[in-house]
């Protein structure tokens, strides 16, 4: 299987909102894909990543980075091609770009029930840090 890895296009978003409603089907109400995109493409575009298998989308990832550290949000990959390296693919992509930029640690979140994912991420070398996660909606 050949995955190619590149920044998103405009021309990807309707396969990128239909894959993350696939994704994550528990996200919430304010994560609204499209304006995440729109958002995200006014800012780091370079750092929004989709995987392809041919020409079907089969994952993505959207980082950036404030200076100060890195953040990974939205990396997801179709059920259907998961385990077979396609999100440690886009990590190390991810991860790659930051440690370009000066990116000195890379955060990410994900919701305490998911065992699976923090399996995925412990076997990149990730771990969990004695924190409380706040936010604030606008």
């Amino acid at each position: 299987m050949k995955i190619t890895i590149r920044p998103f296009r405009e021309t990807d978003q309707e396969n990128v909102i239909k894959l993350w409603v696939k994704v994550f089907p528990d996200a919430p109400l304010h994560n609204n894909p499209a304006r995440d995109i729109r958002t995200k493409r006014e800012v780091q575009p370079e750092l929004f990543l989709v995987a392809l298998l041919e020409d079907q989308i089969v994952g993505t990832a959207m980082a950036g980075f404030d200076g100060h550290r890195g953040w990974v949000y939205y990396l997801g990959v179709d059920p259907e091609f998961q385990r077979q390296g396609i999100g440690t693919s886009l990590m190390k992509r991810v991860e790659s770009r930051l440690m370009g930029l000066g990116c000195p640690k890379l955060n990410l979140q994900i919701r305490a029930n998911n065992i699976e994912v923090q399996a995925f991420y412990e076997s990149l070398g990730y771990y969990a840090e004695d924190r409380l996660s706040m936010g604030k909606k606008f």
